[in-house]
């Protein structure tokens, strides 16, 4: 089974798309929205137009919102409803490198200790001071720490690849610096339990034992979405034996246009609640449970907390239904 990579897109095909359609060895899905191009076609391309996803007997798809970066969750059903095993989120203004891919997910790597709490994983990467769209405000100037990393067979379930040239940060960064960044080139590095940093679904790698967990927030602003999924992630894969890993940049992202002022409105939330987030999946998430129950567990914690309001529950009720007759 070819791995499926999903984008979502409200443009004729750019240049990611072309790249990422002319791999052979991966089946690309494009989720389409209602601003996007009616007549939408590239080779070797499944689209999935507005019609497409509404007829595809889903219980999400009809109660997800339009025009909203959650969409791309019907192409995450459309890969599962083929019987993928691993599915790649990556976005259209992310152009794939040559010989762009992801490691394997068992096997021997330099590993970061467990229980640091949050850490800039730009930090292994470069001397830049960046950081990934997600850290806690606070820890932006603590640039600096050891680093020490030992090397141990674990199980990854996500992967993470960064982006070279315009990589994920956040609006601060952008309106105070923007300077492009490149990261050097090193070995794959995991994170251990306890250990966090954000990821997000720009150049990102997930197993099928953790599909549920793909699950993208609908009701909270679009900065936060990924994010909020991304910390949600982190306790419950820890609970399940799996952890977070880090690869190069494999792809170079020439970013779609942004109002960095309204990004940041968008983001004022994740800067909020980032590190309640972590704190309330710790305190609720067992291993004795599944990762749909941490799942659901979690985000009851999070409406307990007001970071989610129960609009939400339509839309991951809807989720969790739709994987569950997929089983």
């Amino acid at each position: 089974m070819k791995p499926h990579i999903v984008i979502t897109s409200i443009f004729e095909p750019t240049e990611a798309v072309e790249k990422f359609a002319g791999l052979s060895d991966y089946h690309l899905i494009v989720v389409g929205d209602k601003k996007s191009p009616l007549d939408w076609f590239y080779p070797n391309t499944t689209f999935l137009s507005i019609d497409n996803q509404e007829n595809m007997n889903s219980n999400l798809a009809k109660v997800l919102p339009y025009n909203h970066y959650c969409r791309k969750m019907m192409g995450y059903l459309y890969a599962i409803n083929k019987g993928a095993t691993i599915i790649i989120d990556t976005d259209d203004d992310n152009i794939p490198k040559q010989n762009w891919s992801f490691p394997l997910f068992d096997d021997n790597f330099d590993c970061i200790p467990n229980d640091l709490g949050f850490i800039n994983i730009y930090n292994y990467y470069t001397d830049h001071k960046i950081w990934p769209r997600g850290l806690p405000l606070r820890l932006i100037n603590q640039l600096t720490y050891n680093k020490t990393t030992q090397t141990k067979k674990v199980k990854v379930g996500v992967w993470q690849g960064l982006a070279d040239e315009d990589p994920d940060v956040d609006a601060i960064y952008r309106l105070t610096s923007d300077q492009a960044c490149y990261f050097v080139d090193r070995k794959p590095i995991v994170l251990g339990a306890g250990t966090v940093t954000p990821f997000n679904t720009q150049n990102t790698a997930i197993v099928k034992d953790l599909f549920p967990l793909m699950y993208l927030p609908s009701h909270v602003t679009f900065r936060f979405t990924d994010i909020l999924r991304g910390l949600v992630a982190q306790p419950i894969m820890w609970a399940a034996d799996y952890n977070l890993g880090f690869t190069n940049a494999t792809v170079i992202q020439k970013r779609n246009p942004h109002d960095y002022h309204k990004d940041f409105i968008s983001e004022i939330p994740m800067y909020l609640n980032i590190e309640k987030v972590i704190e309330l999946g710790e305190k609720v998430v067992k291993t004795s449970n599944s990762v749909t129950d941490n799942l659901y567990n979690t985000y009851l914690e999070l409406e307990k907390a007001a970071i989610i309001n129960s609009e939400e529950f339509k839309t991951i009720d809807a989720w969790l239904l739709d994987l569950q007759s997929k089983d």
